[in-house]
């Protein structure tokens, strides 16, 4: 017997406490959400120094004090309140110029906590202060504050107790709010930012020096201050402009580069967003110099009209819309990629550091050899040496047969000059080359290097003469669905520009007649359907011809000076002047570095010289 039909009851408004609390299941997911919150109010106040407190990873204490313009006991009163706002002056939601702007943070986060806001605008007598327990608002009182708001929140959670079992441990809570609080730092470092757990500060942060603030200096020493010393060491600027959109920010060399995207930071007007088009865009641009497997290190500032980005899509405000993606990505892949190649062959200095740290040198004999005894030098301080070493000793010093001959070949008269990466003075182990520049030594990856180099050439080939195509011994059918079919199909033209062309076959499907010649074999229906779902994340028809570029990078692999070849003098010197003039040539196209620069000064270290 089935159960009875419940009956749906009448509507009803539900109470403002519980709106509040729907509200903040959608806007506070966790104690980072709340601080992200708080922390861009106070950046909206025109705050210099912010300052925030956690107990307990933030669940039990969130404290969040600010120098900003603070408010007046009826602004307290409104603030609390949901969708009021001072930062849409003309009731404009595509003119969105502020961090926050909804109305809804301060109500929701005090629906669920408890809940004291304590404020004193510029000129003022006294402050103000407001509380709210779980919803239930106080009116204001005098208060004790400096100019500025101090927001303390109490047993976040503790109205909605149900949220609290998702918290991990305060550790973990405590990095979520130091990752938000450093993405916000970096888009801001005239602003002064510190965050205390525990009493223990996990940030620090001093604002820049305003003398700094309209170059670029502050905003890399304020990515070096959060990404590492590493970063600001091995990054080239972007700067790009296209119609109305500014690309601004530094971008770490291929080589410098990391197992995951964690250190890829990017901003739309300001606002930290982890946005699909934006990194894939970056994927994008790196695609012809990393494995991938390894993503490289970014800090990328967009500053968009604000009638053509869409940031109300996320209630957390963490996603963006572009009204033309297009032109964001492109702009994203063009002005990296030439940023790239201005860089020229340079390689990242931890590529030497790390050459360094690997060497050990050599102090002595573990055990000294003995002293006295019969034999030379006895008794006169001089060390005796044992009966057969000697021969030993000069059995070891004589020229291994055909390495002088070797060497005298390879360390030609030729002078270092002001060759970048020297002239070449040895092969080792028919994989190295060893040069001599003016400030210390360069070894190079033979098969790395001559890899970077088929490999532009292959891309300037391409370039020249455009995709050729190749016609398919049998046309290919691709079943892609309904949606994939048709967002192929609109780009037809476009793809077969890039050599593929195709066409509709029935409801969900497409019919391929040819292929770009240079992929050879390749697998035509894994090529369509990566298609289909990047152009459905993407719009955009880079991909096609990003995998014509891995294909150029394979080709380059295969075809390149092997490891295990013997190479002449002129082979080698030849080899090094054709790196300094390739963009690109300091690391292969798996982002591996094709060589390693020694300084003169840092060698002269390891033997105690400095």
């Amino acid at each position: 017997m089935s159960a009875p039909r419940t009956l749906p009851r009448a509507l009803r408004r539900l109470p403002s406490t519980l709106v509040n609390r729907i509200a903040a299941g959608e806007v506070v997911e966790r104690p980072a959400s709340a601080v992200k919150e708080l922390v861009e109010n106070a950046l909206d106040a025109g705050a210099r120094r912010i300052a925030v407190t956690l107990k307990e990873g933030g669940r039990t204490f969130i404290s969040v004090v600010d120098d900003g313009v603070g408010m007046s006991p009826d602004e307290l009163r409104l603030a609390v309140e949901r969708h009021c706002t001072s930062k849409l002056p003309d009731d404009d939601l595509t003119d969105i110029r502020t961090l926050g702007f909804r109305g809804e943070a301060l109500p929701s986060i005090a629906s669920v906590s408890r809940f004291t806001i304590t404020s004193r605008p510029a000129g003022a007598d006294t402050a103000w202060s407001l509380e709210i327990d779980g919803g239930a608002k106080a009116e204001p009182r005098p208060a004790a504050h400096p100019q500025g708001t101090r927001v303390e929140v109490r047993e976040l959670f503790f109205a909605t107790p149900a949220r609290l079992k998702f918290l991990k441990e305060p550790r973990t809570e405590s990095g979520h709010v130091a990752d938000a609080m450093r993405r916000l730092a970096m888009a801001h470092p005239g602003v002064a930012f510190r965050l205390e757990s525990e009493e223990r500060a996990l940030i620090d942060l001093a604002a820049a020096s305003p003398s700094l603030l309209s170059g670029d200096a502050a905003r890399l020493e304020r990515l070096a201050a959060i990404m590492g010393r590493e970063f600001a060491d091995n990054a080239v600027a972007i700067d790009a402009n296209r119609e109305g959109f500014r690309l601004t920010g530094f971008a770490g060399l291929p080589t410098l580069n990391r197992p995951t995207s964690q250190h890829q930071y990017l901003f739309v007007n300001g606002r930290p967003v982890r946005d699909k088009l934006l990194a894939g865009a970056v994927r994008g641009a790196y695609q012809d110099f990393l494995a991938r497997d390894r993503h490289p290190m970014v800090a990328l500032f967009l500053e968009a009209p604000p009638e053509m980005v869409d940031v109300n899509v996320h209630p957390a405000k963490t996603e963006v819309r572009f009204r033309d993606a297009g032109i964001v990505r492109g702009m994203i892949v063009g002005a990296l990629r030439t940023a790239l190649s201005a860089a020229g062959h340079r390689a990242s200095t931890t590529v030497s550091d790390a050459a360094l740290g690997a060497f050990r040198p050599h102090t002595g004999f573990a055990t000294p050899l003995p002293m006295g005894g019969g034999g030379y030098g006895a008794g006169n301080g001089y060390s005796s040496v044992p009966r057969g070493l000697a021969e030993a000793a000069m059995q070891f010093m004589a020229p291994l047969d055909g390495l002088s001959a070797r060497v005298e070949e390879a360390a030609s008269n030729i002078a270092p000059g002001n060759y970048p990466l020297g002239v070449a003075r040895a092969q080792l182990h028919e994989t190295y080359i060893v040069a001599q520049t003016e400030q210390g030594v360069v070894i190079v990856d033979q098969h790395a290097a001559h890899e970077r180099l088929v490999h532009e050439r292959l891309k300037t080939q391409l370039e020249a003469e455009g995709v050729k195509r190749q016609a398919l011994l049998l046309p290919e059918v691709v079943e892609i669905g309904e949606d994939g079919a048709r967002r192929l199909t609109q780009r037809a033209a476009e793809l077969a520009d890039m050599g593929l062309v195709l066409e509709p076959f029935g409801l969900g499907a497409v019919v391929v007649r040819e292929a770009p010649a240079v992929l050879g074999e390749v697998d035509i229906q894994g090529l369509v359907r990566d298609l289909a779902d990047e152009l459905a994340e993407m719009g955009d028809h880079l991909s096609l011809k990003e995998k014509v570029e891995e294909v150029c990078g394979t080709l380059a692999c295969h075809t390149s000076v092997r490891a295990g070849r013997r190479l002449t003098v002129e082979e080698m010197n030849a080899l090094l002047r054709q790196m300094e003039a390739t963009p690109h040539s300091g690391q292969c196209n798996h982002g591996r570095p094709t060589y390693v620069e020694l300084k003169l000064a840092d060698i002269e270290r390891l033997f105690g010289r400095r």
